[in-house]
């Protein structure tokens, strides 16, 4: 579930991105820059989308109910994919076309300070922002790289926002490009493919939220390493047999289930059979604390025949 730490992401996101985009906003008034009204385009998109990050951030945290009895924890993996979509369509589309216009219809800017002051501000904003988040992010990084990092994290609340906040700066640098070759070399049309290689980036950047926020929306299991971490907890306890592999989903970023099968050895009778359970159950959770719900299938053979028993916690 996402702790305080990550809300104070998206607080700060948001609060950046609705200032920003006033900024920005204005700027395009006053000087009719076409790339300037993208990136303002691009921060009210961002401020709504933290609205709807933190929206589902909370009703993650609802408990469970009679109507939700593993809990709520995929609304947030729900919200983030409708964040990515809106990513896509409103701040990559509307760029993209803005972009168009302003080719089809060059205006040169007439006064760039304004861009240039706006831009300044922002770079910094998003810029604090944007290490916020990254802090945030590192906290799961161990000595892995950065992109296996990013594929491995289950966080949306983190890893959207951050890459929110990577867009915009690059966005933000692709704009001040713009303004300032535009105005320099008196092309109006350079400020339209600023606008364009805007949009191209933000839909980048949507295609890869798509695709991480489905696959966790639709269930996606742990890594390779924390399976073969699970088998091995399994197979050290003394009263295991074998085991088969573990099964597992992601219901939110510290919220998995696992389902284990396990043969147990023979000749033991159904207290102790139960005891191994708890006992699997209490390792597991030590080691891996995500593991909210175990379900162990535990089978035992005996010289009476086999007795079966299921565990839930």
């Amino acid at each position: 579930m996402a702790g305080s730490s990550s809300k104070l992401v998206v607080y700060g996101a948001i609060g950046a991105n609705i200032a920003i985009a006033i900024s920005k906003f204005v700027a395009a008034f006053f000087t009719g820059s076409s790339a300037m009204l993208s990136e303002g385009i691009h921060s009210l998109v961002d401020s709504g989308n933290g609205l709807l990050i933190l929206y589902g951030v909370k009703q993650a945290e609802k408990p469970a109910d009679t109507r939700h009895p593993f809990g709520r924890s995929k609304e947030l993996y729900f919200w983030a994919l409708i964040v990515a979509v809106l990513v896509f369509s409103v701040g990559g589309g509307m760029s993209f076309y803005e972009g168009i216009e302003h080719l089809k219809h060059p205006a040169p800017i007439t006064d760039p300070t304004w861009n240039y002051w706006v831009l300044g501000l922002s770079l910094l904003f998003e810029g604090s922002s944007f290490f916020l988040a990254f802090r945030e992010f590192n906290k799961t990084r161990g000595e892995a790289g950065f992109w296996d990092t990013l594929g491995r994290s289950k966080d949306p609340s983190v890893f959207s926002i951050m890459m929110e906040d990577l867009a915009a700066l690059l966005g933000l640098a692709i704009a001040l490009l713009g303004v300032y070759f535009g105005h320099k070399l008196n092309n109006p049309y350079l400020d339209g493919a600023a606008s364009i290689c805007i949009g191209v980036l933000l839909v980048t950047v949507a295609i890869f939220l798509i695709y991480k926020t489905k696959g966790l929306l639709v269930g996606e299991g742990v890594d390779d390493e924390t399976l073969a971490s699970i088998d091995a907890i399994a197979r050290a306890e003394a009263a295991v047999e074998s085991v088969r592999p573990p099964l597992t989903s992601y219901l939110g970023p510290a919220d998995v289930v696992l389902a284990l099968d396990v043969q147990f050895k023979r000749n033991l009778t159904a207290i102790q059979v139960e005891e191994a359970i708890d006992r699997l159950q209490d390792a597991i959770r030590a080691r891996h604390p995500e593991f909210k719900r175990i379900f162990v299938e535990a089978k035992s053979l005996s010289d009476k025949g086999r007795a079966t028993a299921a565990a839930l916690s």
